[in-house]
């Protein structure tokens, strides 16, 4: 096998790659007559290894795919002379058509000074591998352009002067804790490796400047990691045709040029012999037994190991996702004491105690027609379940959450600071974000000089970029009226079906139509939502790309917002339908408001709202994080399974064993198109339902915290074992994530109050209590003072005064033996003998004024005003 480096291109093109272009930006082969594209054979296979190709036409034979697969296995991660690493694998099909610019391409590739390599696959020679790597000179050339970091000096630590006494006492002090067990939560100090990178100043590379550097080995300066990161920079900006747009990578795995890129793993994550007895075998290995292995489930998670793998961008979002999980643990024990304190005070409800008893109290029908009358007393079981979730605590737990959320991302703020300054990541976007080679290409004939730096750039006018804006949001805003649209379409639902439940054959069925109505709902509404969001992910990426952000942080924010809007709004906004206007607006028995002149809205049950805003939230966060996680992992297992089952049948057990390491990494699943989205959307928007409506529902954080515990070994578990390994990338934080999860912060203060002070009857009460019940004026309010409060919170409707379409067909004689006279309702109205029938009585007057002042009151938030400065001078102290 032939290695192909700077000294064996040809000489025009090896004339050309003496001098690189200062800006390491785009290179031009200049092809001559004799090598005009069309002039080009279908593939150079100079470079392919001969020993891998076999003669017969119908395929390798098994003795065949054995020896050579076990020939590549010492080369599993070098070229086939053991000395040069692999630092990146191009992957095409010999049979594809777009040969010619591949030639170019990898030809432009060889200009640069990057050696190559190409192999036949061992199972198909169809596919071919191409293996880079680039040489020490061209490390140190892109290192010094693209402004990467490395250790130049090592920290020095200066310890306090402490007393003789003081020393005594440490030193018993961790005598006696020698004696105690270890922390369980941490590794062994044996188990993990020294971190050296941690224990430098690193300084941006210069070849001017490469003695200042620690440099005890030319092979390892780089990581890994980095040597990957050049040459991906390089292959972005390399032209495969001419023409402005015929540049990059990314443009040839779009027209189906190469079918793959990607960096090796380091090896197999598995071994015969444990870390602890031989030490890992790669840093793969490592990371597998420290992190993604199951066992290993209650630990802290190894950051520095997951960064110096996988980069800092990757390492950040394990590092939050951990914070987040870790934060999730007082809100999950205050949300279940909460629950557990409406499981014991259940006997002692007086409000359950009454609607229990109410047998003798009638309610009016809940739809036209095919509802029948029923008695209060039928509803006990949901007025017991309300209490669950609705009794004294949750306005505590309301505000506790609220502190919570801007607890949690104050301190994240300072957790983030603290890893921007260990990974030398502080100021890094402003000095070494590169401009995107599509915005590079789109507008590299207009161009302006940078004031900062000095050096001509692309420029986009400002007419030209509000244009697209403009376009962009109208989008956004008509997608956002589809989700309104499928919204009204579930509420036409709830409003038919009712009546066809409250009708059906079936007994369990019709006397529980509004359990069945929501139930059903909300299913249908889960399926909507998940068939809309793949409609939402191709608009979002077409309007991001007419967008044309200048830089790829800006290009993944843009996209990253429309997404986020367009997932919000479409797993919300039934349940804001069902929090703040199920119920509302239906008007009153005989004066129903009615859709279109023709349906009943729907109303509430007897028990309240509650417990459909309850169902709601319970049905879509069970479901949307079970399909997530079986995404996520089963897909990826499956697909690997199926592989491997077809890889078994067709040559054998034994030749898998012998892959190269990029034929195994190839058989993996590719990393998502857009990065880490789909893993901080879904734990965003496990945020929003967190804390949006936790009023209603005080057990989402503890199943949020159950679903991260498992959520941070099934993404670890995927990026190790199931998944190529994705390409490291630097970033200073989670990007515009902190901005969403601050809306929702401040989003959750608001809707938390409102369902307090609309949905639950906490108001009501306490409005009784005080002001109308046995304890009116006494300044007290307790169990004994709700005696009535159901009674009173019922207004009475003549039944001779039903609208035509809304009388039953139920007289209600079954109930009592004579046809009912009168029934009642949920609402504050005057009787139908009174001078203004069904007009407001006072107390829904004070009712409606306490509601008010509640939401007044909540969102002041002394107690958060109070942490953010808190917070703020802590940040200013830590500044200084």
């Amino acid at each position: 096998m032939d290695s192909s480096s700077s000294g064996d291109l040809p000489s025009r093109a090896a004339a050309q790659s003496e001098e690189a272009p200062p800006n390491g930006t785009v290179v031009n082969v200049l092809l001559g007559r004799s090598e005009a594209p069309h002039d080009l054979p279908k593939d150079d296979d100079s470079l392919l290894n001969p020993g891998s190709q076999t003669q017969s036409s119908e395929g390798p034979s098994q003795q065949d795919l054995t020896t050579e697969a076990g020939r590549s296995k010492s080369s599993g991660l070098c070229f086939s002379d053991g000395k040069c690493r692999i630092d990146y694998i191009l992957v095409y099909r010999k049979s594809n058509p777009q040969s010619e610019k591949r030639e170019v391409f990898e030809r432009n590739i060889r200009a640069e000074g990057i050696q190559m390599e190409k192999e036949s696959s061992i199972t198909n020679n169809d596919v071919i591998f191409v293996k880079l790597h680039a040489t020490w000179e061209v490390l140190c050339r892109y290192a010094e352009l693209m402004n990467i970091r490395m250790p130049f000096r090592r920290k020095i630590y200066f310890l306090h002067r402490r007393y003789k006494f003081m020393s005594r006492m440490e030193k018993r002090i961790n005598k006696f804790r020698g004696w105690l067990p270890r922390k369980p939560m941490k590794f062994d100090s044996d188990t993990l490796p020294d971190l050296e990178e941690n224990d430098s100043f690193t300084a941006p590379f210069s070849q001017q400047r490469i003695h200042h550097f620690i440099i005890h080995n030319k092979d390892t300066f780089f990581s890994n990691a980095t040597r990957s990161r050049i040459v991906h920079h390089i292959l972005q900006r390399v032209k495969y045709e001419e023409g402005k747009n015929k540049i990059g990578l990314n443009r040839l795995l779009s027209n189906n040029s190469y079918e793959a890129a990607f960096p090796l793993h380091e090896g197999s994550y598995r071994s015969k012999n444990s870390i602890r007895t031989h030490g890992a075998d790669n840093q793969r290995h490592l990371l597998y037994e420290c992190w993604a292995w199951w066992g290993v489930w209650y630990k802290y998670q190894p950051l520095d190991l997951i960064r110096r793998y996988f980069g800092e961008k990757i390492g950040l979002y394990f590092a939050w996702l951990g914070w987040y999980t870790g934060m999730l643990f007082p809100a999950a024990m205050v949300g279940l004491l909460v629950f557990l304190y409406g499981v014991f005070t259940l006997e002692h409800c007086q409000v359950s105690k009454e609607v229990c008893q109410a047998t003798s109290i009638i309610m009016c029908p809940l739809c036209d027609k095919y509802c029948p009358y029923m008695r209060l007393s039928d509803s006990c079981v949901y007025a017991k379940v309300t209490h669950l979730f609705d009794n004294g605590g949750t306005v505590f737990f309301a505000v506790f959450m609220a502190v919570w959320a801007t607890v949690f991302l104050e301190f994240w703020k300072r957790r983030r600071a603290v890893l921007a300054y260990d990974w030398d990541l502080i100021d890094w976007e402003e000095e070494e974000e590169e401009i995107r080679p599509q915005f590079e290409a789109k507008y590299s004939k207009k161009e302006r000089m940078n004031p900062i730096s000095g050096k001509p750039e692309p420029y986009q006018a400002f007419t030209d970029k509000c244009s697209r804006l403009v376009v962009s949001a109208s989008g956004i805003f008509f997608m956002i009226l589809v989700v309104i649209a499928a919204v009204f379409g579930i509420v036409i639902y709830r409003v038919v079906t009712v009546s066809t439940f409250a009708a059906f054959d079936w007994a369990l069925i019709r006397n529980n139509s509004q359990v069945a109505t929501t139930g059903t709902a909300v299913c249908i509404n889960f399926c909507i939502i998940m068939l809309l969001n793949v409609v939402y992910e191709k608009v979002a990426l077409l309007l991001t790309n007419l967008e044309q952000p200048r830089t790829e942080s800006e290009w993944e924010n843009s996209f990253t917002l429309k997404m986020f809007l367009f997932q919000f709004v479409n797993l919300n906004s039934s349940t804001f339908y069902i929090a703040f206007f199920l119920g509302r607006f239906t008007g009153r028995p005989g004066a129903y408001l009615r859709l279109i002149n023709r349906w009943k809205l729907e109303e509430c049950h007897p028990s309240g709202c509650l417990i459909d805003l309850c169902m709601q939230m319970g049905i879509i966060m069970v479901l949307k994080q079970t399909w997530n996680n079986f995404m996520e992992l089963g897909y990826p297992l499956i697909q690997n399974w199926w592989t491997r089952r077809r890889l078994r049948k067709e040559h054998g057990r034994k030749v898998k064993a012998s892959f190269p390491q990029w034929e195994k990494d190839y058989n993996l699943q590719p990393m998502n198109a857009y990065g880490l989205f789909d893993e901080y959307l879904e734990m965003i928007l496990q945020f929003g339902f967190t804390t949006i409506f936790v009023a209603a529902f005080p057990l989402a954080p503890l199943l949020a915290l159950l679903n991260n515990i498992i959520e941070i070994r099934l993404d670890a578990y995927k990026f190790v074992t199931q998944w190529r390994r994705p390409l490291p990338s630097q970033a200073k934080d989670i990007g515009i994530w902190y901005g969403i999860l601050e809306g929702i912060g401040i989003l959750s203060v608001i809707t938390n109050a409102f369902v307090i002070a609309v949905t639950s009857d906490f108001i009501p009460r306490l409005v009784y209590a005080y002001k109308y019940g046995p304890c009116a004026g006494q300044g007290r309010a307790g169990e004994m003072c709700m005696v009535g409060y159901v009674n009173a919170s019922l207004s009475v409707f003549l039944v001779a005064d039903f609208e035509n379409r809304s009388e039953p067909r139920s007289d209600g004689s079954e109930l009592y033996g004579s046809p009912v006279r009168y029934c009642r309702y949920r609402d504050y109205r005057a009787s139908p003998e009174s001078e203004e029938p069904y007009a407001y009585t006072l107390q829904f007057w004070h009712v409606l004024a306490a509601r008010l002042a509640f939401i007044i009151v909540f969102e002041l938030h002394p107690i958060r005003v109070v942490l953010l400065l808190y917070s703020s001078f802590i940040q200013s102290e830590l500044c200084c």
